[in-house]
């Protein structure tokens, strides 16, 4: 990403990115203008990026539906992107009627580009020199996150968390001081807490194991925007939206204060689907041309296995987002009539549960009591994905909470992970 980084001022820049929950209600919108307002007393220059308000975003879904089948493409980003110019401009109104200068900006009005991926665009460059000129000026600037302007002046969006991203690649381009982050839980915890209560928060982790947390499906923060901040060393702090105090830090792992567990947290994803093409020819090619194709309907496969029998047939295994099986399933129809493939099957009632640390690769054992966790559990293991910091299993999806907190058990014992609590909240 091409950034302009302007240092016209000496004093910091602190951007803070807030979350569809954080934002659901005007009251609560009035609740951040007040933060801000705090904030403005040790950071005179703030950059707030907005999502849109609570569930908007799947409400303008619902209404694209209602008329087609396939709401994709250029329409469906010039009707999603309407979700967060409601938000800045509601905060920005907010922020004026308690006296403090304040100008909401689009997109496209400070200078995001994006390149012409609809639905997931990614942003290229940011003109920096509109929200300059405002901060400047003595205003706080509000953006419309999410969102971006193609080259030949197209509206894009960048993708379910996309605001995430908008923030992270402000805070780079601004030479910001920190992203915040805030959102509806605390912090980066073990495991997600509604389905284990015993998780514990982390005061901080590192880049590398935010990314896998986030990419392995903790919601806190989009695993994109963890990785702009790791290329440009700018300290995120996912903080709560609804408290003062508290957080998890993520920066590199040379500036932690302490050596983290081996294991770090416990992710887990339901919203997907395990695609197995049956009876592919074992012959070179084959798996570029599958995976070309994906690619060129901009749709990520994950956890790929592919397999070869005696008989030169084997089989190719990967997940996708339930969202993307609609085109996946095109996909196949053409695959069997090329005879790339025997057969496909869809499979949607699965889940991934998966182990993520810095210290996994030099941690002998760990996969292991994973698996020996879900077999005493009586829990079947679909498929196994291991790297460097994340092993990876999918599992039947009604079996999803009750491995998460099994697996937890294991390596976060609730009496060690209670004890730990405490100690972080007496610091």
């Amino acid at each position: 990403m091409i950034v302009d980084q302007s240092d016209s001022a000496l004093v910091p820049i602190v951007v803070q990115k807030y979350g569809g929950t954080s934002i659901g209600t005007t009251d609560r919108i009035c609740t951040i203008a007040e933060r801000v307002v705090r904030c403005l007393k040790t950071s005179p220059r703030v950059v707030v990026v907005l999502s849109a308000m609570g569930k908007t975003t799947d409400q303008l879904v619902a209404l694209a539906h209602a008329v087609t089948n396939d709401p994709t493409g250029r329409e469906m980003d010039l009707l999603l992107a309407t979700g967060e110019q409601v938000s800045v401009s509601l905060l920005g109104l907010a922020l004026k009627g308690l006296g403090i200068p304040a100008v909401s900006l689009t997109a496209s009005q400070c200078g995001i580009r994006t390149d012409s991926a609809f639905n997931i665009a990614r942003i290229e460059s940011i003109d920096t020199r509109r929200i300059l000129r405002e901060l400047e000026a003595g205003r706080v600037v509000i953006v419309t996150g999410f969102q971006g302007i193609s080259h030949d002046h197209e509206v894009t969006t960048l993708g379910r968390g996309g605001s995430d991203i908008t923030g992270a690649a402000l805070a780079v381009a601004l030479d910001a001081q920190v992203c915040e982050i805030y959102t509806d839980v605390d912090g980066v915890f073990s495991a997600d807490p509604s389905i284990v209560p015993s998780a514990h928060m982390w005061p901080e982790i590192s880049y590398e194991e935010a990314i896998e947390m986030a990419s392995s499906g903790a919601k806190v923060l989009h695993p994109r925007a963890a990785e702009v901040c790791m290329a440009y060393q700018v300290p995120i702090h996912v903080r709560s939206s609804f408290k003062t105090t508290g957080g998890t830090w993520i920066r590199k792992g040379e500036e932690m204060v302490m050596e983290q567990a081996a294991v770090v947290g416990v992710s887990s994803e339901k919203e997907i689907a395990k695609v197995t093409l049956l009876d592919v020819p074992d012959r070179p090619g084959l798996a570029a041309r599958v995976f070309g194709d994906l690619s060129a309907e901009n749709l990520s496969a994950r956890l790929i296995i592919q397999s070869a029998s005696s008989d030169g047939r084997g089989r190719i295994t990967f997940v996708l987002d339930n969202a993307d099986t609609g085109p996946a399933a095109r996909l196949t129809e053409r695959w069997k009539h090329e005879q790339i493939c025997g057969d496909a099957v869809v499979d949607h009632d699965v889940a991934k549960i998966s182990i993520v640390g810095s210290r996994l690769v030099s941690t002998p054992g760990l996969a292991a009591r994973m698996f020996s966790v879900l077999a005493r559990e009586g829990i079947n293991i679909d498929c196994i994905s291991s790297s460097e910091m994340k092993v990876a299993c999918v599992i039947g999806g009604e079996h999803l909470n009750h491995a998460v907190r099994a697996v937890h058990n294991e390596f976060f014992p609730p009496s060690e992970s209670v004890s730990k609590v405490k100690e972080q909240s007496e610091n």
